[in-house]
């Protein structure tokens, strides 16, 4: 659905500086290179350009939304939003802007917002079809389920072959207990797309509920046959053959579904109870004990690692960073020889000694970025993730376009259950130009 556009013709006047119109023409030939790399699936040297195309000439929305596209394809959806933001600030009725903005939104589970965006896209394009989609899709997601149902037959209405509404209403019908009214939908995205494995799944699901349990193992069977770890559709078929007592067919499936997933509970009842039916009444217990357990616990535990990013992870990430470490000239205050001979210490691991140069140099000099930076690291690596913070605190602020530290302390942040700062400092790394960032929004951002 993302759509690179090109910008509208600027509107130039007699009375505009020289300065201006060449920053105007420079701003154009950047914007028009991020086009090209957007095109061509470059989306890291597209967002650089746009960036560019952004200092030449900051007022121009349609910078930012393409910006926010490339963003949103590197899969930093919180990054996308601020430049849609910027986007709407400065042009209020772009309904690809508030689309766009609404689907970042979902991406972060955002779905009252998401919700608001895609109706103001409906309001400036009431002909968008995609709008609807998206909007069933949040609503679907906060259990508005006929509102749901009405945005995906407005869709359906606007584009009958769209294949993704069709099973999504369908879907929806089943929530609302129309099990014989979704079997036409579940049909006519079979016939669009007879290779997609969900639409088989759902319309077996659909035909259990209905009592054709033949039927059902045939839809289901088709499904696994494209999607072989549908854990659910190997349950929902062992379920049908239970019900035509075929329990040796059912506990082999059910066997599978627990192999997929070994928390399916419901999977241990269906098993426990074919178990029952063929005489291994330890084994039904079993597995009947397991069913009541499972998802039945509450068990208490202080973490403080509690984000996707765990202390192995956060080490591994933070140690692979590069620091800024070139050669400066020696000031009189030799600032500069305590923070490398701390460098130096700490690779021989004397902790104590690095630590003690690196408080010396930032205590020469309180505006060295680099030595806040570094003691960062250093108490990061001991375990000290708040004091690693607050070092990186204080090395942004003397030096706001400091991208490592962005990334370092975006990745603190994450590993203490930050989630969103983590991924904010992310993505601003990127944003500056820390490629490896976008490696970590996509494993731990989404």
């Amino acid at each position: 659905m993302y759509n690179f556009r090109r910008s509208l013709p600027f509107l130039l006047c007699v009375a505009l500086s020289t300065t201006i119109l060449q920053a105007q023409s420079t701003g154009a030939n950047f914007f028009e290179a991020g086009i090209t790399k957007s095109k061509t699936g470059d989306f890291m040297g597209a967002l650089q350009a746009f960036s560019m195309a952004i200092g030449a000439n900051p007022e121009n929305a349609p910078s930012y939304y393409n910006r926010g596209l490339a963003k949103a394809m590197l899969k930093d959806h919180r990054g996308a939003i601020l430049d849609y933001d910027r986007a709407i600030e400065l042009n209020a009725n772009d309904a690809l802007a508030y689309l766009s903005r609404g689907v970042s939104k979902s991406k972060q589970d955002d779905y009252r917002a998401a919700l608001m965006d895609f109706s103001r896209a409906i309001e400036l394009a009431p002909e968008d079809a995609q709008a609807y989609y998206n909007r069933g899709i949040s609503r679907s997601r906060l259990e508005q389920h006929r509102g749901a149902l009405q945005d995906f037959s407005k869709t359906i209405e606007l584009d009958p072959n769209n294949a993704p509404a069709l099973y999504a209403r369908g879907i929806t019908k089943q929530k609302l207990d129309d099990f014989a009214g979704s079997l036409p939908d579940f049909s006519k995205a079979i016939e669009l797309n007879p290779r997609r494995a969900q639409s088989y799944a759902g319309r077996g699901a659909s035909l259990i509920q209905l009592a054709q349990y033949q039927k059902a193992i045939e839809d289901l069977t088709k499904a696994l046959e494209l999607a072989p770890d549908d854990g659910e559709s190997f349950y929902n078929r062992g379920f049908a053959k239970s019900k035509l007592e075929d329990y040796k067919g059912a506990l082999r499936d059910y066997d599978r579904a627990i192999g997929i997933d070994g928390t399916h509970y419901r999977a241990y009842y269906g098993r426990g109870f074919s178990r029952g039916k063929m005489g291994d009444q330890k084994g039904a217990v079993q597995d009947f004990n397991t069913a009541i357990e499972i998802n039945n616990t509450n068990v208490e535990t202080k973490v403080v690692y509690n984000g996707k990013i765990s202390r192995a992870v956060l080490d591994e990430l933070r140690n692979a960073v590069h620091q800024r470490n070139k050669i400066d000239a020696l000031t009189s205050e030799r600032s500069e020889a305590y923070f490398n001979r701390a460098i130096s210490r700490n690779k021989m691991n004397d902790i104590k000694g690095a630590t003690a140069d690196l408080n010396k140099a930032i205590e020469l000099n309180p505006t060295y970025s680099e030595a806040y930076f570094t003691r960062g690291l250093m108490r990061s690596q001991q375990g000290d993730q708040k004091g690693a913070i607050l070092d990186c605190n204080n090395a942004i602020q003397l030096d706001p376009k400091y991208a490592e530290v962005y990334y370092v302390r975006g990745l603190i942040r994450h590993s203490l259950g930050d989630e969103n700062g983590g991924c904010l400092d992310l993505s601003k790394a990127g944003e500056l130009g820390y490629t490896p960032s976008y490696k970590a929004i996509s494993d731990y951002c989404n």
